[in-house]
């Protein structure tokens, strides 16, 4: 039997293309975002609907579902008010909040056969999803939930990740790590391929393959960065002035430079800024592109995030990509399902 699925929370559509890479067919994505409704709809076989998960109904989710098939509810509510970044302004403050207890309400109300979460590791630390998981269990729900090093599963990024699945059918688990240490995909083998540009340009075979522009204080930078290395690396004249007082001393990564033969550090909001991380080119005189950082999210080198002729406004596409699930942990999701129902007595 077939998985049919909905997406809340949809973004430009990473969980829902991993999931239906695994042969699950998510049919809708829920949004606020209307910039990711062309990469959502382009590069994948759901409907995108421009929607707050607070004002979905259980017949929205259901209409989509197929009597005939097993349902699924995914969705990564936002993680910035659960990230370590934030957990210090006030939790009353942000409307975002409350969106897992939408998620529950949503789950309480369609009853799918099974569920999958996505966020930061911290999430764990809060009442909303102590209570998210209680619910699940009133529900009659199977619960299993890890935090997940994405480079144990065949990403190229040190992300780590709290996913949940649960089930009504029986025990579930996510499947085991597919790679080692001595196997971890590298920079070097996802983006090592792509041809060079220089910093402020853009690729004449992909526009998404543009790099944002550097001051000529911080392409000297650049240039002063080794791989892997710190802004300690840098001659006294280019260090910032805040790095030279105790409480910037500890900032190390910011201007920094990947490096080719380990995985990239977490792709962010704001990874096309070389002031912003470790977001440095390996070995060109750039921060790495939006491509490169798609890439890195493991969505595919064709992946298409806007419409021809628009706008390439590099502030928008970083937040798409930086708040994407990645598309590889959508898989591997989405096989841990497949693998749930094919072990069950009737199938």
């Amino acid at each position: 039997m077939k998985i049919v699925g909905v997406d809340l929370f949809c973004g430009a559509g990473g969980l829902t293309h991993g999931l239906q890479k695994a042969g699950i067919d998510v049919k809708a994505g829920f949004d606020i975002e209307v910039n990711c409704k062309f990469p959502y709809e382009h590069n994948n076989s759901a409907e995108f609907v421009l929607k707050s998960v607070a004002d979905v109904t259980a017949e929205d989710i259901k209409s989509r579902f197929d009597d005939s098939a097993y349902s699924l509810l995914a969705g990564c509510a936002p993680c910035q008010p659960f990230s370590k970044y934030t957990q210090a302004k006030p939790k009353e403050q942000d409307e975002r909040w409350g969106l897992l207890y939408q998620f529950a309400r949503l789950v309480k109300e369609s009853q799918p056969d099974f569920i999958t979460m996505e966020n930061v590791p911290d999430l764990n630390k809060h009442k909303v999803y102590a209570d998210f998981k209680e619910g699940l269990k009133s529900e009659g729900y199977f619960v299993d939930e890890r935090v997940v090093f994405c480079p144990d599963y065949g990403m190229a990024q040190t992300r780590s990740r709290l996913v949940l699945l649960a089930s009504r059918l029986g025990k579930i688990e996510l499947i085991k790590p597919t790679h080692d240490k001595s196997k971890y995909i590298t920079v070097k083998d996802v983006i090592g391929h792509l041809p060079r540009i220089k910093a402020g340009s853009v690729s004449k075979h992909d526009p998404l393959h543009r790099s944002s522009s550097l001051s000529e204080l911080n392409l000297k930078r650049i240039k002063a960065s080794k791989p892997g290395g710190t802004w300690r690396d840098w001659p006294e004249e280019l260090r910032a002035k805040c790095h030279t007082k105790a409480s910037g001393k500890g900032y190390a990564s910011v201007y920094g430079r990947m490096t080719w033969d380990e995985p990239s550090p977490t792709i962010t909001t704001q990874c096309f800024g070389f002031g912003n991380g470790r977001f440095g080119h390996p070995t060109q005189a750039r921060a790495i592109s939006l491509r490169e950082a798609a890439i890195l999210q493991s969505f595919p080198d064709d992946y298409e995030f806007v419409e021809p002729d628009g706008e390439y406004a590099i502030k928008n596409l970083g937040k798409m990509i930086g708040n994407a699930v990645p598309v590889r942990l959508g898989e591997i999701v989405g096989t841990s399902l497949q693998n749930h129902i094919n072990q069950q007595p009737n199938q």
